[in-house]
């Protein structure tokens, strides 16, 4: 997971673009958009984070940097 890969993909997409690409990297199709990573699975993860953030700034009313702290705390308590 690259925090740098989340962000862009925060400032340059739509929920609605992020999902898509979503689903066409779980059917292992390539993505309409372009998500750096070194594989389908951590490209799935940078989209499926950019989602989360995004949905979590638009509930909470908090800029970027804040929800992406929260998510990264999340997968820390997850894997703890």
């Amino acid at each position: 997971m690259q925090v740098p890969v989340i962000k862009k993909l925060v400032a340059e997409y739509s929920v609605e673009q992020l999902s898509k690409a979503e689903e066409a990297l779980l059917e292992e199709q390539t993505p309409e958009i372009e998500v750096e990573g070194n594989d389908e699975g951590e490209q799935l993860t940078h989209v499926m984070a950019a989602i989360w953030v995004i949905n979590h700034m638009e509930k909470e009313n908090i800029p970027v940097g804040k929800a992406v702290r929260d998510y990264t705390v999340k997968v820390r308590n997850s894997i703890s």
